[in-house]
């Protein structure tokens, strides 16, 4: 039986998945090519969008200045996939908020240093597939590789949202 699941439950459970995650990998494009680097996120809000730091003089923020879509992946419990635009902030009030000692001992500075800037990750739309049933993953696999490709997707473990 496939359970059904509206917008918002569906943004819970991407939400709860995210949560689980700590270690991000950005996706940017640079020039033709998509490049991909891991970061740690620093806040995650309700609605997905995602703040991480960097420093102002890195390929990413130039890459980001010329072409703002990116796409964000998570994989350590669970997987998912955000689609959506990154903006760089300059919030002295924000970078404040959200430093920590373990990003000062990272970047190897404070979050007053003017090289030091947010990365805003507004999504629009994402992908997720909860793992914290593997048997029950293992098992539905295998009933539509044997079963062909007409058995019902459960929507509980893999689900697109839209942010």
């Amino acid at each position: 039986m496939t359970e059904q699941l509206s917008n918002q439950e569906k943004r819970q459970r991407l939400y709860e998945l995210l949560e689980k995650n700590d270690i991000a990998m950005l996706t940017t494009l640079s020039g033709d090519k998509l490049v991909s680097r891991p970061m740690g996120y620093k806040h995650l809000e309700q609605d997905a969008d995602l703040w991480f730091f960097t420093m102002k003089d890195t390929e990413k923020a130039e890459e980001i200045k010329k072409d703002n879509r990116v796409n964000v992946s998570f994989a350590k419990e669970g997987y998912a996939s955000i689609s959506g635009t990154i903006h760089i902030v300059e919030d002295d009030a924000k970078k404040k908020e959200y430093w920590s000692k373990a990003m000062e001992a990272f970047l190897h500075t404070s979050y007053d240093d003017p090289n030091v800037i947010l990365l805003k990750v507004e999504a629009e739309s994402a992908e997720y597939w909860s793992t914290d049933q593997t048997a029950k993953t293992v098992i539905d696999g295998f009933k539509r590789l044997f079963q062909g490709e007409d058995k019902e997707k459960d929507e509980s473990m893999n689900d697109t949202v839209e942010l």
